[in-house]
């Protein structure tokens, strides 16, 4: 996207990547996925009428004269007037994108998909509703902005625009993250011998293959895959998912000179490639939250506390990950000291980091929201349509962070089958928070 010298906002689509980021940012749901050049399109003003001295096309084709245009910087023009003399209205205003479209003599409650109301049965006049977990509608069954609610008698559905693929990958880069950040931690505080095949093997290799399937799934959601490398050769530097790219380049390259140490057989590099891997790990963890802080249509994301609950899920998801390998470890100890260090610090960890995410969980969904636009969200998740991913998600995390307490009564079988609960448990909640945040209709 870039604007034009006369303000236009237009789009070039020979290096449209198909992210579409810009889909999640638009307050006004004005952005599409074009279906036969699969790149992102919206109204840009019939620029190539406006270039030889034409009106837009839907300007001219208007009978009644309702779609107005003209220079707001000049005082003689029709539309100036209007806009400085008669009372107008603008949505959104509070998302500070200093919107330029202005409606005359339209009351709120018709510019608030919110405020809107369907219509019992789902009757609408000219349109056979589509809605699906996919699909954001307008208004909502339970919620109304306004007591002089508009009723809806045409609506379009509009597709939600990441999908699960999204969801995942926040699950599989946390454990990316995870693995490194708190394997090196533990080294850095003695719980883990530099020498110990858990650092020197696992680490690398476990978030190396996730780090990979993160940049798969990131690649295969791109409506143009074989253009990704637009990313690194023409960088858009204020948006974070090209910030988050080179980041993970960057933590890449750690874990391949991580991997290439442990096969030379030399520990003293490792050390030294914790410098730039624990901040690396570290902003691969949390990254995430400021790309969906730049979606300013989600209020659910424009969370403060987002940072550091990614931070603790991908120390939750990292200790649980390398339990096991911890537990293979054990085996070497003495039958009277079968639980190493390592192990027994994890289980603590794994503890302590759920505990911190259901605190978190809570507090977000339980605190007043700032906007209804979040309180809906919110609504979706828990008692709407991700209901079930959020619920079981969250009852799986606290059995998952509480089984492998049992190993250490004699229960094995108990306690490891903690493992895949914790993690299945934060797959469904990631899975329901990507989802709800984007299931509040914008038009």
């Amino acid at each position: 996207m870039f604007k034009r010298a006369d303000g236009i906002v237009d789009f070039d689509k020979s290096i449209c990547i198909g992210c579409k980021a810009c889909m999640a940012a638009c307050p006004y749901d004005a952005i599409f996925i074009n279906p036969e050049d699969h790149s992102a399109e919206k109204c840009n003003f019939c620029a190539h009428r406006i270039d030889v001295g034409l009106e837009p096309a839907c300007v001219v084709v208007c009978p009644t004269q309702a779609i107005l245009i003209g220079d707001m910087n000049d005082t003689g023009s029709y539309v100036s007037q209007i806009i400085n003399r008669e009372p107008v209205a603008v949505r959104r205003p509070e998302k500070e994108t200093l919107p330029k479209l202005f409606y005359k003599g339209a009351h709120q409650a018709t510019l608030d998909p919110l405020a809107a109301r369907r219509p019992d049965g789902g009757l609408f006049m000219w349109s056979e509703q589509q809605e699906s977990s996919s699909q954001v509608v307008s208004g909502n069954a339970n919620y109304n902005n306004s007591s002089a609610a508009a009723l809806l008698s045409y609506d379009v559905a509009h597709a939600i625009p990441w999908d699960w693929k999204v969801s995942l990958y926040t699950w599989t880069k946390g454990i990316a993250s995870g693995v490194y950040l708190v394997a090196a931690l533990m080294v850095l505080f003695g719980f883990l011998s530099p020498n110990n095949y858990l650092w020197l093997w696992a680490t690398p290799v476990v978030s190396g293959a996730f780090l990979a399937l993160t940049g798969a799934l990131l690649i295969w959601d791109l409506e143009h895959p074989e253009r990704f490398y637009l990313i690194f050769t023409r960088p858009q530097w204020r948006s974070w998912l090209v910030k988050g790219a080179f980041i993970i380049a960057g933590y890449s390259i750690v874990l391949a000179l991580h991997f290439v140490g442990s096969i030379a057989s030399s520990t003293a590099i490792q050390g030294w490639l914790m410098i730039a891997g624990i901040p690396l790990s570290l902003l691969t963890a949390v990254y995430t939250a400021y790309l969906f802080a730049q979606a300013k249509a989600r209020d659910l994301w424009q969370n403060p506390l987002l940072p550091p609950h990614l931070f603790v899920q991908s120390i939750l998801l990292g200790s649980i990950v390398l339990m096991p390998f911890s537990m293979i470890d054990s085996l070497n100890l003495p039958a009277t000291d079968f639980f190493s260090p390592t192990f027994i610090a994890l289980i603590w960890i794994v503890a302590v980091a759920t505990l911190l995410h259901v605190l978190i969980v809570a507090g977000e969904v339980s605190l007043t929201h700032a906007t209804a636009h979040a309180r809906v969200a919110i609504w979706e998740m828990m008692r709407g349509r991700f209901k079930h991913a959020f619920w079981f998600g969250l009852a799986l995390s606290i059995i998952g962070g509480g089984l492998p307490f049992a190993i250490l009564y004699g229960f094995l079988s108990l306690g490891v089958l903690g493992v895949p609960l914790a993690l299945v448990g934060l797959m469904l909640y990631e899975h329901a928070y990507v989802q709800a945040g984007q299931s509040v209709p914008l038009a």
